[in-house]
């Protein structure tokens, strides 16, 4: 997996930076959440701030704000344009909960919904991703490290699908290593709401 970690190996337009933030950030963030309300909709758990996305319609609706984000979410956004790792400031943030064996299906997130970067920063746990292009053969798996942060935009955002397996444990150079708890937030600017759900596609 050293390759993984080789921005050369990369998809165009995705950029992975290690230790984006610090062990006591990553504590007092995941502190926050679990002093929130988890939702347990879908098979792993999450938390919607700024807007809520429908899963089911796979678009956001005109009825979706939640209002703005909070403080401490505010601050990792700005701090996200800030230090250049997109341009528009997120006003959407997902938390996504996996435990082992857990994972979510290669997508890609809604075209019109997002703007041209999306950003997911890892906390507590090592998982791999996988990219793929649909129209061909070419997979990539990047191994995300707690308190990385990965950014997708251009040919990544739109051409490439990405997805966490779900599985137990990752192959680290040659050594499989087991995985525990996981939280990912996802960083998104929203530019297009739907005016109602429609079905789902």
């Amino acid at each position: 997996m050293d390759h993984a970690l080789n921005p050369s190996f990369l998809p165009p337009g995705v950029r992975y930076f290690g230790h984006f933030l610090s062990a006591e950030e990553e504590a007092a963030i995941t502190a926050r959440l679990d002093a929130g309300e988890w939702s347990n909709a879908l098979k792993r758990r999450v938390q919607h701030f700024g807007y809520l996305y429908d899963y089911k319609a796979r678009t956001i609706t005109a009825d979706a704000y939640l209002g703005e984000l909070p403080g401490w979410l505010e601050v990792l956004a700005q701090r996200l344009v800030a230090e250049g790792y997109c341009e528009d400031l997120p006003d959407q943030v997902i938390a996504n909960e996996y435990f082992p064996g857990q994972g979510i299906a290669a997508h890609i997130d809604c075209v019109p919904c997002f703007s041209d970067t999306v950003i997911s920063i890892s906390l507590l746990s090592q998982c791999e991703m996988i990219f793929r292009r649909p129209q061909g053969p070419e997979m990539v798996g990047v191994l995300l490290h707690p308190r990385s942060c990965i950014s997708l935009r251009g040919g990544g955002r739109y051409d490439w699908t990405h997805e966490i397996p779900a599985r137990k444990s990752d192959i680290v150079n040659g050594v499989k290593i087991a995985r525990s708890r996981r939280i990912s937030l996802t960083f998104r600017k929203v530019i297009q709401t739907a005016p109602h759900a429609g079905p789902s596609r």
